[in-house]
């Protein structure tokens, strides 16, 4: 399996697409945040699974991973804070937040389903 069929990745991505309804004046801001902390989750798994072969670097990678991931949790708070975003959005975003921090932290903790040996 390749790292874009990854749960985690997927959902990631989208968090990514809702800045892009944010105001022109938060572009170098809010927005420019957002979008690199979601991008940065997705980058830093797909980093880790291309270094399945080492297990202490590959959960290196995914906890940069899911250190991203509540970093964009932050600031879709900000997003909401400053009317962004509906609560709807908000909580929905935030709910699959919470799943790709699940995701990852699974990965972590078994990092034998995903290719990982320990003798690598």
């Amino acid at each position: 399996m390749d790292f874009r069929g990854l749960l985690a990745y997927q959902k990631a991505m989208e968090v990514f697409n809702i800045s892009k309804n944010f105001p022109n004046d938060e572009k170098y801001s809010l927005t420019d945040q957002i979008r690199r902390s979601s991008r940065s989750v997705c980058a830093n798994m797909a980093e880790a699974y291309r270094k399945r072969r080492y297990v202490n670097h590959f959960i290196s990678k995914l906890t940069d991973s899911d250190a991203e991931n509540s970093e964009t949790n932050v600031w879709l708070e900000f997003a909401l804070k400053c009317n962004y975003i509906t609560i709807e959005a908000f909580e929905k975003l935030s709910s699959q937040n919470i799943e790709i921090g699940k995701l990852i932290n699974y990965m972590i903790n078994n990092p034998e389903k995903f290719g990982c040996t320990e003798n690598n």
